[in-house]
């Protein structure tokens, strides 16, 4: 975890609600097979909160074995690029022309500034969604309501229900907010295919005086 988010996590950690959800995850790491690691809960914060320059809302972690780390749609070097982010890295090819990764761990985004957050950060085993209304999602809320409040100039990129259903708290006059279908294969044909979010994301980087991400 960066040092930077030390004050924002603690006044977190401290809340009624994450007591909870601290509880239910002691238990289930325990008892169950979940999903990222329990030192890798919290990677999405090795990125400097003093560097933020895009979020990426995620759902929740990948439930096979091997594939979360923490970052949302990443996955660790060697590991199959599951769908979505087979789409994804589609998406930037089709935009950017760039070629596409043969690894999906998006690490070096994160160095350059990218939070890549999911609404929930674990997952029981082969159990997708198994996590929801535990806590996590006050907690996602939070975080995003901080970066809204105390950074200027983000852009964040909603793909999705759960992810555009934080649109509301982040103001359009301060940020740029990209919104589309999800990059699932159940999904990416109803609006992320296209989308430009990646290209549109970088241009209005530069028109802030921040340097483009290389996707």
């Amino acid at each position: 975890m960066y040092e930077s988010w030390k004050p924002v996590l603690d006044a977190e950690f401290n809340e009624p609600y994450f007591k909870e959800l601290a509880k239910f995850l002691h238990e289930a790491y325990e008892k169950k097979t979940i999903f990222p690691p329990k030192q890798q809960v919290f990677s999405a914060f090795t990125t400097d909160l003093n560097n933020v320059k895009v979020v990426i809302i995620g759902q929740d972690p990948y439930h096979g074995p091997g594939q979360a780390h923490g970052l949302a749609f990443s996955v660790r070097d060697g590991i199959q690029l599951p769908p979505s982010l087979q789409n994804i890295f589609k998406e930037i090819h089709a935009e950017t022309g760039a070629p596409i990764p043969t690894s999906g761990n998006l690490q070096r985004w994160a160095e350059q500034g990218v939070l890549l957050l999911n609404n929930v950060l674990t997952v029981e085993a082969h159990l997708a969604g198994s996590h929801r209304s535990k806590g996590w999602e006050t907690f996602t809320e939070h975080i995003i309501s901080y970066l809204n409040e105390h950074c200027n100039h983000l852009v964040f990129l909603l793909w999705g229900r759960d992810a555009r259903s934080k649109a509301a708290l982040i103001d359009k006059a301060k940020h740029l907010v990209l919104e589309s279908a999800h990059p699932s294969p159940l999904s990416a044909h109803n609006g992320f295919f296209g989308n430009n979010h990646f290209i549109k994301c970088n241009e209005q980087l530069e028109n802030w005086g921040k340097t483009p991400i290389i996707w």
